[in-house]
C-alpha cells in the first residue's frame, strides 16, 4: 500500500484553508495537520467587484505561508483550488497569477456545479451506497451548493449565490430587513428547486459545511471533541426556533453559543435563513452532517485519476 503525504489548499469566500492528509487508494485519507486563517476574501472586493490590493496581499501571504507548512509537514503534492469569492471576481486572472507569483502555486478556480459535485463525491464516499438517493447541501460563505442523485456523480448540480458571508454584507449590512432576505432566499431557492425534485425524493438528505456544522452544534448536535463518527443531525424544527431568537441577538451573544466562533459569528443569522428555507423548500424534518465536503472530494477525485 503506497501511502502519500498531501496537501489541500481551500481559499474559500471566509477562511484559507490547509489540510494536510495521509492517502492512499482504496482508503479513506486520514487527516494529519490543518493549518488555517480568516481571510474573509468575500469582504475585500470593491464596487467593481474586484478583489482589493489588500485581500490579494492576504490571499498570497496566505498561500506562501501555507506552502511552507506543508513542505514541512512533508507534503509531496498540493492540490490549490479557489471557490466563489474569487471565482465571481472580475480581477480573477489577476488574483490567480499574483498568487502563482508570489507562492509558486497553481491556483484552480472551481466553478459552481463542479464545487456542488465535488462535494457529493465526498459524501457519497462517506455514506456509501445504502445510502440511495442523496440531497447534498452546502452554505459556504459566498454561495448555497445543492446536488442530488443515486449514483457517484450526482444527477444534477447547482450552485446559487446564496453564501452566508455574500448575503450579510449584501443585505443585512446594508441595511435590509431579515425578512427580505429571507423573500430573497426563497424565490431564489423556489426558482432552481423543480430541477432538483423531479429526480425523486431523497433516501438521505445531507448537508456539509461550517455552517451548517455550527447550527447543529448551537441546536444539540455533538461537539466536534466527541469525534467524527457520531451521527449529528439538524431538526427544522430546531433550526425554525433559532432563526426567530437569532432576530434578536448581537454579533457578541450569537458569538458565546456552542460551535460559533468569533469571526463568523456575525454570518450565523444569514446562514440560519438559508438553511431553513432550504429545509422548507425541499420538506426536510432534519438534515444529517457530514464530516467530509469539499476539500474531501477534490483530494478523493485526484486520487482516482492517479
Amino acid at each position: 500500500m503506497d501511502v502519500m503525504r498531501m496537501g489541500v489548499l481551500d481559499i474559500g469566500s471566509n477562511t484559507g484553508h490547509l489540510l494536510v492528509v495521509d492517502a492512499f487508494r482504496g482508503g479513506p485519507p486520514v487527516a494529519a495537520h490543518s493549518y488555517k486563517e480568516p481571510l474573509r476574501l468575500a469582504e475585500h472586493l470593491d464596487a467593481d467587484q474586484a478583489v482589493t490590493p489588500e485581500g490579494i496581499s492576504r490571499l498570497v501571504k496566505f498561500a506562501t505561508e501555507a506552502r511552507s507548512e506543508a513542505e514541512d509537514k512533508g507534503c509531496t503534492t498540493i492540490l490549490a483550488f479557489a471557490t466563489s469569492a474569487v471565482r465571481d471576481a472580475v480581477n480573477v486572472q489577476d488574483v490567480i497569477a499574483s498568487v502563482q507569483q508570489g507562492s509558486g502555486l497553481d491556483l484552480q478556480v472551481l466553478a459552481g456545479p463542479d464545487e456542488a459535485r465535488l462535494t457529493f463525491l465526498a459524501v457519497r464516499r462517506w455514506f456509501g451506497w445504502s445510502a440511495g438517493r442523496l440531497g447534498v447541501f452546502d452554505i459556504g460563505g459566498g454561495s448555497l451548493e445543492i446536488a442530488a442523485g443515486a449514483d457517484e456523480s450526482p444527477d444534477v448540480a447547482q450552485s446559487m449565490p446564496l453564501g452566508a458571508g455574500r448575503l450579510t454584507r449584501e443585505w443585512l449590512r446594508a441595511g435590509k430587513s431579515a425578512s427580505e432576505l429571507r423573500l430573497h432566499v426563497r424565490t431564489t431557492i423556489a426558482g432552481e428547486a423543480g430541477t432538483i425534485r423531479r429526480g425523486g425524493s431523497f433516501d438521505r438528505a445531507v448537508a456539509t459545511s461550517k455552517t451548517f456544522r455550527s447550527l447543529a452544534r448551537i441546536c444539540g448536535a455533538a461537539p466536534s471533541s466527541e469525534g467524527q463518527y457520531v451521527r449529528r443531525v439538524l431538526r427544522r424544527d430546531d433550526l425554525s426556533a433559532l432563526v426567530a431568537e437569532l432576530r434578536t441577538m448581537s454579533t457578541e451573544d450569537v458569538s458565546r453559543l456552542p460551535g460559533v466562533s468569533l469571526d463568523r459569528a456575525h454570518q450565523i443569522q444569514a446562514g440560519s435563513i438559508v438553511a431553513e428555507a432550504t429545509m422548507d423548500l425541499f420538506d426536510l424534518s432534519e438534515l444529517e452532517i457530514c464530516p467530509w465536503a469539499l476539500r474531501e472530494g477534490v483530494l478523493l477525485e485526484h486520487l482516482d485519476a492517479l
